[in-house]
Protein backbone atom coordinates (compact mmCIF):
# COMPACT_ATOMS: atom_id res chain seq x y z
CA UNK A 1 0.00 0.00 0.00
CA UNK A 2 1.19 3.61 -1.09
CA UNK A 3 1.97 5.53 1.76
CA UNK A 4 2.05 9.08 0.46
CA UNK A 5 0.77 10.67 -2.66
CA UNK A 6 0.07 14.47 -4.14
CA UNK A 7 -3.05 16.50 -3.74
CA UNK A 8 -4.16 17.13 -7.59
CA UNK A 9 -7.05 19.52 -6.30
CA UNK A 10 -8.94 21.35 -3.35
CA UNK A 11 -12.37 22.01 -4.14
CA UNK A 12 -15.55 23.79 -2.13
CA UNK A 13 -18.75 24.76 -2.84
CA UNK A 14 -21.02 27.33 -0.49
CA UNK A 15 -24.01 24.73 -0.85
CA UNK A 16 -24.63 20.92 -0.47
CA UNK A 17 -25.98 18.84 -3.59
CA UNK A 18 -24.07 20.69 -5.51
CA UNK A 19 -20.79 20.66 -7.54
CA UNK A 20 -17.41 21.83 -5.86
CA UNK A 21 -15.17 24.13 -7.62
CA UNK A 22 -11.54 24.11 -7.27
CA UNK A 23 -9.65 26.87 -5.53
CA UNK A 24 -6.10 27.88 -5.10
CA UNK A 25 -5.78 27.03 -1.26
CA UNK A 26 -8.05 25.97 1.58
CA UNK A 27 -8.03 26.66 5.23
CA UNK A 28 -8.86 23.98 7.15
CA UNK A 29 -9.94 24.84 10.82
CA UNK A 30 -9.88 21.94 13.22
CA UNK A 31 -13.22 20.29 14.07
CA UNK A 32 -15.06 21.80 11.07
CA UNK A 33 -13.77 21.25 8.03
CA UNK A 34 -12.67 24.03 5.29
CA UNK A 35 -14.00 27.75 5.72
CA UNK A 36 -16.42 28.33 3.53
CA UNK A 37 -17.30 24.46 2.57
CA UNK A 38 -20.69 23.79 3.32
CA UNK A 39 -19.66 20.15 4.18
CA UNK A 40 -18.24 21.86 6.74
CA UNK A 41 -19.62 21.46 10.71
CA UNK A 42 -19.13 19.46 13.79
CA UNK A 43 -20.05 16.67 12.68
CA UNK A 44 -17.76 13.38 11.52
CA UNK A 45 -18.76 13.96 7.46
CA UNK A 46 -16.43 17.22 7.54
CA UNK A 47 -13.77 16.59 4.70
CA UNK A 48 -14.20 13.81 1.41
CA UNK A 49 -11.55 12.68 -0.22
CA UNK A 50 -11.65 10.60 -3.81
CA UNK A 51 -8.82 9.49 -5.53
CA UNK A 52 -7.40 10.35 -8.77
CA UNK A 53 -7.07 7.52 -10.57
CA UNK A 54 -10.89 6.72 -9.51
CA UNK A 55 -12.10 9.79 -11.08
CA UNK A 56 -9.67 9.14 -14.75
CA UNK A 57 -11.75 5.83 -14.41
CA UNK A 58 -14.70 7.63 -14.64
CA UNK A 59 -14.04 9.86 -17.56
CA UNK A 60 -13.69 6.74 -19.85
CA UNK A 61 -17.03 6.45 -19.86
CA UNK A 62 -17.01 9.06 -22.17
CA UNK A 63 -18.02 12.08 -19.50
CA UNK A 64 -16.11 14.52 -18.55
CA UNK A 65 -16.44 15.38 -15.20
CA UNK A 66 -13.69 17.85 -13.12
CA UNK A 67 -12.61 17.89 -10.10
CA UNK A 68 -15.08 18.55 -7.59
CA UNK A 69 -17.91 17.40 -9.74
CA UNK A 70 -18.21 14.08 -7.12
CA UNK A 71 -18.94 16.76 -4.17
CA UNK A 72 -15.19 15.96 -3.29
CA UNK A 73 -12.67 18.18 -1.35
CA UNK A 74 -9.51 16.64 -2.06
CA UNK A 75 -8.52 14.87 -5.04
CA UNK A 76 -4.91 12.92 -4.48
CA UNK A 77 -3.17 10.33 -6.49
CA UNK A 78 -1.28 7.74 -5.03
CA UNK A 79 -3.98 6.04 -2.88
CA UNK A 80 -6.79 4.26 -3.82
CA UNK A 81 -8.30 5.64 -0.35
CA UNK A 82 -11.36 3.19 0.43
CA UNK A 83 -8.55 0.95 1.22
CA UNK A 84 -7.72 3.11 4.08
CA UNK A 85 -9.39 1.64 7.56
CA UNK A 86 -11.85 3.85 9.56
CA UNK A 87 -9.34 5.87 11.94
CA UNK A 88 -5.89 5.85 9.49
CA UNK A 89 -4.76 9.35 9.47
CA UNK A 90 -3.94 11.86 7.29
CA UNK A 91 -1.15 14.44 7.18
CA UNK A 92 -0.47 17.20 4.70
CA UNK A 93 1.79 20.02 5.75
CA UNK A 94 0.65 21.33 8.89
CA UNK A 95 -3.09 19.69 8.62
CA UNK A 96 -3.89 15.97 9.57
CA UNK A 97 -7.10 14.26 8.95
CA UNK A 98 -8.94 11.47 10.47
CA UNK A 99 -10.89 8.56 8.07
CA UNK A 100 -14.45 8.53 10.01
CA UNK A 101 -16.39 6.61 6.64
CA UNK A 102 -16.01 4.57 4.25
CA UNK A 103 -18.34 5.74 1.63
CA UNK A 104 -22.03 6.73 1.91
CA UNK A 105 -25.57 6.15 1.04
CA UNK A 106 -27.01 8.13 -1.21
CA UNK A 107 -30.77 9.24 -0.12
CA UNK A 108 -31.44 11.68 -3.21
CA UNK A 109 -29.94 12.43 -6.61
CA UNK A 110 -26.85 14.34 -6.23
CA UNK A 111 -25.79 17.09 -9.42
CA UNK A 112 -23.48 14.41 -11.12
CA UNK A 113 -25.39 11.65 -10.39
CA UNK A 114 -28.60 13.82 -12.47
CA UNK A 115 -26.44 15.01 -14.89
CA UNK A 116 -25.01 11.75 -16.26
CA UNK A 117 -26.71 8.83 -13.95
CA UNK A 118 -23.92 7.57 -11.75
CA UNK A 119 -21.14 8.95 -8.91
CA UNK A 120 -18.59 7.11 -7.51
CA UNK A 121 -18.47 9.24 -4.23
CA UNK A 122 -20.83 6.49 -2.66
CA UNK A 123 -18.71 3.79 -3.62
CA UNK A 124 -15.03 5.32 -3.75
CA UNK A 125 -14.79 8.17 -1.62
CA UNK A 126 -14.07 8.51 1.93
CA UNK A 127 -14.43 11.14 4.65
CA UNK A 128 -12.60 12.70 7.38
CA UNK A 129 -12.60 14.76 10.38
CA UNK A 130 -10.31 17.95 10.47
CA UNK A 131 -7.58 16.98 13.96
CA UNK A 132 -5.09 19.57 12.79
CA UNK A 133 -5.66 22.61 10.99
CA UNK A 134 -3.87 24.91 8.71
CA UNK A 135 -3.69 26.05 4.74
CA UNK A 136 -2.74 23.52 2.00
CA UNK A 137 -2.80 24.07 -1.84
CA UNK A 138 -2.46 21.36 -4.67
CA UNK A 139 0.69 20.34 -4.92
CA UNK A 140 1.55 19.37 -1.70
CA UNK A 141 1.97 16.26 -0.27
CA UNK A 142 -0.42 13.79 1.45
CA UNK A 143 0.95 11.16 3.41
CA UNK A 144 -0.05 8.20 5.70
CA UNK A 145 0.42 9.57 9.64
CA UNK A 146 1.32 6.76 12.45
CA UNK A 147 3.04 8.95 15.07
CA UNK A 148 1.04 11.00 17.28
CA UNK A 149 0.62 15.00 16.17
CA UNK A 150 3.53 17.03 17.54
CA UNK A 151 2.73 19.05 20.48
CA UNK A 152 2.83 22.61 19.47
CA UNK A 153 1.73 26.09 21.59
CA UNK A 154 0.95 29.58 20.99
CA UNK A 155 1.13 32.32 24.02
CA UNK A 156 -0.81 35.54 24.51
CA UNK A 157 0.05 38.26 26.59
CA UNK A 158 -2.47 40.49 27.83
CA UNK A 159 -0.83 44.28 28.77
CA UNK A 160 -2.37 47.32 27.82
CA UNK A 161 1.23 49.05 28.16
CA UNK A 162 2.24 46.36 26.47
CA UNK A 163 0.61 46.01 23.51
CA UNK A 164 1.28 50.41 22.72
CA UNK A 165 5.34 49.34 23.32
CA UNK A 166 5.20 51.20 26.62
CA UNK A 167 6.72 48.34 28.75
CA UNK A 168 8.90 45.17 27.42
CA UNK A 169 7.15 41.95 27.99
CA UNK A 170 9.64 39.62 29.66
CA UNK A 171 6.88 36.74 30.84
CA UNK A 172 6.87 35.94 26.87
CA UNK A 173 9.81 35.02 26.57
CA UNK A 174 10.38 33.24 29.95
CA UNK A 175 7.17 30.97 28.70
CA UNK A 176 8.34 30.69 25.05
CA UNK A 177 11.80 29.12 26.61
CA UNK A 178 10.27 26.63 29.17
CA UNK A 179 7.91 25.51 26.26
CA UNK A 180 10.81 25.09 23.78
CA UNK A 181 12.52 22.85 26.61
CA UNK A 182 9.29 20.63 27.43
CA UNK A 183 9.56 19.49 23.60
CA UNK A 184 6.75 22.05 22.27
CA UNK A 185 7.28 24.49 18.94
CA UNK A 186 6.36 27.81 20.11
CA UNK A 187 3.86 28.24 16.32
CA UNK A 188 3.54 32.09 17.84
CA UNK A 189 3.06 34.76 20.20
CA UNK A 190 1.38 38.21 20.64
CA UNK A 191 0.65 40.42 22.83
CA UNK A 192 -2.78 42.25 23.37
CA UNK A 193 -4.12 45.21 24.83
CA UNK A 194 -6.73 44.31 28.33
CA UNK A 195 -9.86 43.43 25.50
CA UNK A 196 -11.84 40.39 26.27
CA UNK A 197 -13.15 40.23 22.26
CA UNK A 198 -9.41 40.91 20.72
CA UNK A 199 -8.09 38.19 23.56
CA UNK A 200 -10.79 36.32 22.65
CA UNK A 201 -10.79 36.04 18.99
CA UNK A 202 -6.64 35.38 19.32
CA UNK A 203 -7.91 31.97 21.31
CA UNK A 204 -10.41 30.88 18.95
CA UNK A 205 -7.49 31.80 15.98
CA UNK A 206 -5.31 29.70 17.58
CA UNK A 207 -7.99 26.97 18.17
CA UNK A 208 -9.14 26.74 14.29
CA UNK A 209 -5.61 25.74 13.89
CA UNK A 210 -5.44 22.92 16.42
CA UNK A 211 -2.89 24.01 18.90
CA UNK A 212 -2.51 21.88 21.70
CA UNK A 213 -1.52 24.74 24.48
CA UNK A 214 -2.16 28.19 24.65
CA UNK A 215 -1.06 29.58 27.59
CA UNK A 216 -1.85 33.48 28.45
CA UNK A 217 -0.03 35.43 30.89
CA UNK A 218 -1.58 39.02 32.47
CA UNK A 219 -4.59 40.30 32.81
CA UNK A 220 -5.87 37.42 36.05
CA UNK A 221 -6.23 39.88 38.30
CA UNK A 222 -8.81 42.53 40.49
CA UNK A 223 -8.11 45.52 37.91
CA UNK A 224 -11.32 46.78 36.08
CA UNK A 225 -9.30 46.14 32.71
CA UNK A 226 -7.88 42.34 33.71
CA UNK A 227 -10.62 40.38 31.42
CA UNK A 228 -7.78 37.68 30.56
CA UNK A 229 -10.49 34.76 32.30
CA UNK A 230 -13.49 36.38 31.18
CA UNK A 231 -12.52 35.93 27.76
CA UNK A 232 -11.14 32.20 28.49
CA UNK A 233 -14.77 31.45 29.77
CA UNK A 234 -15.92 32.67 26.57
CA UNK A 235 -14.00 30.42 24.21
CA UNK A 236 -13.61 27.40 26.40
CA UNK A 237 -16.58 24.36 26.14
CA UNK A 238 -15.05 22.96 29.31
CA UNK A 239 -13.10 23.99 32.17
CA UNK A 240 -9.96 22.09 33.83
CA UNK A 241 -10.04 24.08 37.53
CA UNK A 242 -7.63 21.32 38.72
CA UNK A 243 -4.95 23.34 36.74
CA UNK A 244 -5.16 26.89 38.09
CA UNK A 245 -6.15 25.19 41.61
CA UNK A 246 -3.01 23.58 41.45
CA UNK A 247 -0.85 26.96 40.76
CA UNK A 248 -2.29 28.82 43.64
CA UNK A 249 -1.90 26.14 45.83
CA UNK A 250 1.85 26.39 44.76
CA UNK A 251 1.53 30.45 44.79
CA UNK A 252 -0.06 30.60 48.10
CA UNK A 253 3.17 28.99 49.66
CA UNK A 254 5.34 31.94 48.58
CA UNK A 255 2.41 34.68 49.23
CA UNK A 256 -1.13 35.21 50.38
CA UNK A 257 -2.07 37.29 47.83
CA UNK A 258 -1.81 34.36 45.13
CA UNK A 259 -5.47 33.71 46.42
CA UNK A 260 -6.53 36.89 44.27
CA UNK A 261 -5.65 34.91 41.01
CA UNK A 262 -8.68 34.77 39.19
CA UNK A 263 -6.64 32.20 36.32
CA UNK A 264 -8.59 29.98 35.08
CA UNK A 265 -8.11 26.90 32.10
CA UNK A 266 -10.51 25.23 29.59
CA UNK A 267 -10.58 23.45 26.17
CA UNK A 268 -11.80 23.99 23.61
CA UNK A 269 -11.88 21.51 21.08
CA UNK A 270 -8.61 19.89 20.42
CA UNK A 271 -6.93 22.64 22.50
CA UNK A 272 -5.89 23.58 26.26
CA UNK A 273 -5.89 27.09 27.80
CA UNK A 274 -4.47 27.84 30.39
CA UNK A 275 -3.94 31.36 32.10
CA UNK A 276 -0.80 32.40 33.84
CA UNK A 277 0.37 35.52 36.31
CA UNK A 278 1.97 38.42 34.42
CA UNK A 279 5.43 38.71 35.93
CA UNK A 280 8.27 36.46 34.72
CA UNK A 281 8.99 34.92 38.19
CA UNK A 282 5.72 33.94 38.71
CA UNK A 283 4.97 32.29 35.11
CA UNK A 284 8.27 30.36 35.60
CA UNK A 285 7.23 29.08 39.25
CA UNK A 286 3.69 28.16 37.95
CA UNK A 287 4.29 26.79 34.82
CA UNK A 288 7.08 24.46 35.70
CA UNK A 289 4.61 23.29 38.19
CA UNK A 290 1.91 22.06 35.75
CA UNK A 291 3.73 21.87 32.26
CA UNK A 292 4.77 18.25 33.11
CA UNK A 293 1.56 17.26 33.30
CA UNK A 294 -0.23 19.23 30.72
CA UNK A 295 1.19 16.88 28.13
CA UNK A 296 -0.73 13.95 29.21
CA UNK A 297 -3.64 15.72 29.27
CA UNK A 298 -3.42 17.28 25.72
CA UNK A 299 -2.21 13.71 24.53
CA UNK A 300 -5.51 12.89 26.14
CA UNK A 301 -7.37 15.43 24.56
CA UNK A 302 -5.94 14.47 20.98
CA UNK A 303 -6.73 10.74 21.58
CA UNK A 304 -3.24 9.62 21.66
CA UNK A 305 -2.94 8.38 25.36
CA UNK A 306 -5.49 6.47 27.89
CA UNK A 307 -7.19 7.96 30.88
CA UNK A 308 -5.36 9.48 33.97
CA UNK A 309 -6.52 7.01 36.37
CA UNK A 310 -3.30 5.34 38.42
CA UNK A 311 -2.44 1.54 38.06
Amino acid sequence: MNTKGTIKALCTSEKKGTLKQPVEEAFFVTEYGIRGDAHAGHWHRQISLLGEQEIIDFRKKGVDVKFGSFGENIVADGFHFRELPIGTRLRAGDVVLEITQIGKTCHKSCAIRSMVGDCIMPREGIFARVLHGGTLKPGMTLELMEEPIPFDAAIITASDKGSRGEREDKSTPVAAEMLEKAGYKVVDTCILPDEKDAIAAKMCAYADLGIGLIVTTGGTGFSVRDVTPEATREVCERLAPGIPEAMRALSMQVTHRAMLSRAVAGITRRTLIVNLPGSPKAVQECLGFVLPELAHGIKILRGDDGECARS
